[in-house]
């Protein structure tokens, strides 16, 4: 099991003793059972490694990755809506609620790490999409911590079932 960490002070994210830069919310990190939709806070806390999207014409899948994947396709979304029965999961666009599209112009969702935050079950309202992804062109994210995409390429053969992040 890797030893996964993001330092939401030092803007560090160390996997098994190999330390990248990353990003956080724009409004920092905050308790998980203060997370809300919408606050733009990356909750703190241990929250397991689920699955990874990959979108096909910007990167290939690395030999090794052993995490559950699949390709990224342009109708993907992930529903941030308290009101849709699917918050917080995956959905299709177009889409009768509100959902984050994860086909984006800029690099940000290029690789997306979801993490279990709120999903077990989901609770509306407190919290949907936390990732990890790519850096953009923000020198912030939403909620999620963002790594450079060179970073995330060499970190997805380490990681394995079971694996989970930290977020301190």
């Amino acid at each position: 099991m890797n030893s996964l960490i993001v330092d939401t002070a030092g803007r560090t994210f160390d996997a098994s003793g190999r330390t990248f830069p990353c990003l956080i919310g724009r409004s920092g990190a905050i308790a998980a059972e203060e997370k809300r939709e919408g606050d733009g806070a990356t909750p703190l806390g241990r929250w397991p490694l689920r699955a990874v999207l990959l979108r096909p014409d910007r990167v290939s899948a690395p030999s090794g990755l052993s995490l559950a994947w699949r390709w990224l396709r342009p109708d993907d979304g992930w529903s941030d809506d308290p009101a849709d029965p699917s918050y917080n999961r995956p959905v299709r666009h177009p889409s009768p609620y509100s959902a984050e599209r994860l086909w984006r112009d800029d690099e940000a969702y290029d690789i997306i790490i979801v993490l279990g935050h709120n999903d077990t079950p989901p609770r509306p309202g407190l919290g949907s999409a936390i990732f990890l992804h790519c850096t953009a062109t923000k020198p912030f994210t939403e909620g999620c911590v963002a790594l450079a995409k060179a970073d995330l390429l060499a970190i997805l053969p380490c990681l394995a079932a079971g694996d989970a992040v930290t977020i301190r």
